[in-house]
């Protein structure tokens, strides 16, 4: 009989009442920690994951996944909340279960590696936290960057869990990098390092069903401890992979609760759960058990983060990540990027590029921190760069990983990009060949002392460490020094219905009650026309002061070099509003399509000197130059953050700075003036 016969010919039960599988698989739910990262940007709140945690508790998990991964950056940055808290409180709820968390190796909860000191301190304190299982990767699968962490999970009497992250240079495994042959390999030396379990880490769904099957047969004949696929739904090949995985004996599968499936995210455990009810593989879950679940979910938690999903498309599957291999987290931030510098119409250029630079940089497998490292270089090369010279802005992380600060790369980096990124790289022009965190000074001592007097304990120290900018921020927030913005405060379901309802009337028109009409006064001598542009509509406007001869009561001129180079408010009368008539007018000719700018070019004359502008959206990581300093044209003067990536911006022109309009931390949109050179 096979592995999937019926274990016995009576009726089968759907609770936990039916007979023992022989070899049930065992399952890890990832809907509070991947699941809502995939769908909704890390968005979900700790409060919305306690009405189900003491349910989930009681399903049987083999773990459930709370932490790691973008939770560690979104709960501190945009949520306002504590990472640590959130794993101390899910455990007065989930007391059985032992919790997972996704740790990227030496990078731990960030996108770049980490001194040595600071790695060894942040697992100690996951450990007492809370956390159970270390699912461990690499983004290059570079086992080096596991040297430091593993050594503090075994020594915490944790489970380590080595992941290979899958990756493909070919429509299906094989070729020349990534075969069959490198993931055995891998795994080996996974196992000799003290693995407890192995994860193939499928992070864009883009296994097929076929090579998940020779995969897992080859690492169980390879290794002795536990198989785990993790595959992403993204591609729609996820639930068919599982099942051929079950039946070349995969034991661990990931799946989230329907609510937080499919899409971007994983497949869902009810269908899995139903398919193998009464085979020898069977979970033993009671579905009666994950329905409750469900509902829960469904009615009272979910619909707080609706307006988070991405309704743009129809089909829930996203065929073309087989093309272009994206992460759906990746692929979303690209979007949104694309959206903030009005350049959506570039997308397919930027899948077009996409390859291309990840060729150039190694083959690097796609999945944080490697993702966003491709992916805002490609937008980059897009957006600045042109046939002579694609790479005319490269990010600070493009040339870590050139340097060899991330690890070794699965083929050799382009030369000459390589070359053109190190030079005057500050670390030196010649790349490590090292583990990266030989050459990285110790970190946390100096945190310390930095954040002294603001910290309370180690872990506010390493969430400053993690983050300085974005982490000194929150604990400011957290200790009463600032208060937080609206944007960060939780909401609740009341509130989102409340303002889904007034964008649905806006939408409908119904915004504004119609008033009783009046009928327009005459025209009178004193009537002013202007012409009025709104969102690409254009208007022109009659205006006839009220009462008397119009008042001039504010004016100002605006010198060559102010703080903040803006426009003068309008003029505003004290007399009653004035009558103003509205009328439609043909629109001006459309400009000509502009040159996309050079990086070294978003400047703006201001007479006696120009202003370096923002390129893109993004917050303000630091100033390299203060007011009075004197530059020379190309001298990197601010670094901006976009999507976790840092661009140094060069100055547009020789001079000394006259104005800096923005601080460490802030939040700028495109075009913004970030400092005056004169």
């Amino acid at each position: 009989m096979s592995e999937h016969d019926i274990v016995t010919k009576a009726p089968m039960e759907y609770g936990k009442d039916r007979p023992k599988a022989k070899n049930p698989v065992l399952i890890e739910d990832l809907t509070l920690r991947d699941g809502h990262q995939s769908l909704f940007a890390t968005r979900g709140r700790t409060e919305d994951m306690i009405p189900v945690a003491e349910m989930m508790d009681e399903v049987g998990f083999w773990a459930v996944e709370t932490w790691g991964g973008a939770t560690f950056d979104t709960m501190h940055r945009f949520l306002n909340e504590d990472p640590w808290e959130r794993i101390r409180t899910l455990k007065r709820y989930i007391k059985k279960t032992p919790f997972s968390m996704l740790l990227r190796a030496q990078n731990l909860v960030g996108y770049r590696n980490y001194a040595d000191d600071v790695a060894r301190a942040f697992v100690e304190r996951a450990a007492a936290n809370g956390m159970d299982i270390f699912r461990t990767f690499d983004a290059l699968n570079d086992f080096r960057n596991f040297e430091t962490v593993v050594p503090v999970i075994k020594s915490s009497g944790k489970h380590f869990q080595g992941c290979l992250c899958y990756s493909l240079t070919e429509p299906r495994m094989g070729g020349e990098v990534y075969n069959l042959e490198y993931y055995v390999k891998k795994a080996k030396e996974l196992e000799k390092m003290g693995a407890d379990s192995i994860c193939i880490k499928d992070m864009a769904g883009l296994i097929a069903p076929y090579d998940a099957y020779a995969m897992v047969k080859a690492l169980k004949a390879a290794v002795k401890v536990p198989i785990h696929l993790h595959s992403h739904f993204t591609s729609g090949m996820a639930p068919m992979s599982q099942l051929k995985a079950i039946e070349a004996g995969v034991d661990i599968l990931d799946t989230c609760m329907t609510p937080y499936a499919y899409r971007t995210s994983h497949p869902a455990i009810e269908p899995l759960v139903m398919a193998l009810l009464g085979t020898n593989r069977d979970t033993g879950f009671d579905i009666r058990k994950l329905a409750a679940i469900n509902e829960v979910l469904e009615k009272d938690v979910l619909p707080k983060y609706k307006h988070l999903l991405d309704d743009s498309k129809v089909s829930i599957i996203d065929i073309n990540v087989l093309l272009h291999q994206t992460p759906g987290g990746m692929l979303s931030n690209l979007v949104n990027q694309l959206k903030e510098m009005d350049a959506l119409d570039r997308i397919d250029d930027v899948y077009a590029e996409l390859p291309k630079v990840r060729k150039d940089l190694g083959q690097i497998p796609l999945v944080t921190p490697t993702s966003q490292i491709v992916g805002i270089q490609t937008v980059n090369n897009v957006l600045f760069g042109d046939e002579k010279d694609r790479y005319k802005m490269i990010t600070a992380q493009v040339k870590d990983l050139c340097y060899g600060l991330y690890g070794k790369t699965a083929v050799p980096i382009n030369s000459e990009l390589q070359k053109k990124a190190l030079k005057g790289y500050p670390r030196g022009e010649k790349p490590i060949s090292c583990r990266p965190a030989e050459v990285i000074e110790p970190e946390l001592e100096k945190a310390k002392q930095e954040i002294k007097d603001l910290a309370v304990d180690i872990d506010d120290v390493l969430i400053y460490a993690l983050y300085p900018v974005t982490g000194k921020k929150f604990l400011r927030w957290k200790y009463g020094k600032e208060e937080p913005p609206e944007e960060v405060k939780p909401r609740t379901l009341e509130q989102i219905k409340a303002e889904q309802e007034l964008i649905a009337k806006a939408k409908a028109g119904k915004l504004v009650e119609k008033a009783e009409k009046k009928e327009a006064p005459a025209r009178g001598e004193r009537l002013r026309t202007f012409n009025v542009f709104i969102e690409g509509d254009y208007y022109e406007v009659g205006v006839e002061e009220v009462g008397g001869a119009p008042v001039i009561s504010y004016m100002q001129q605006v010198p060559a070099m102010v703080q903040t180079v803006q426009m003068p408010p309008a003029p505003q009368a004290k007399a009653p509003a004035p009558a103003a008539e509205v009328k439609p007018a043909a629109p001006p000719a459309p400009p000509a399509p502009p040159k996309a700018p050079m990086p070294e070019a978003v400047a703006t004359d201001v007479g006696s000197g120009v202003t370096l502008n923002a390129p893109m959206p993004g917050m303000i990581v630091s100033y390299e130059k203060k007011v009075g300093d004197s530059v020379k044209k190309g001298d990197t003067v601010v670094v901006l953050e976009a999507m976790k990536m840092e661009n140094a911006l060069p100055a547009p022109a020789d001079g000394v700075i006259k104005a800096v309009n923005f601080k460490s931390g802030d939040s700028v949109p495109k075009n913004a003036v970030l400092c005056i050179i004169g």
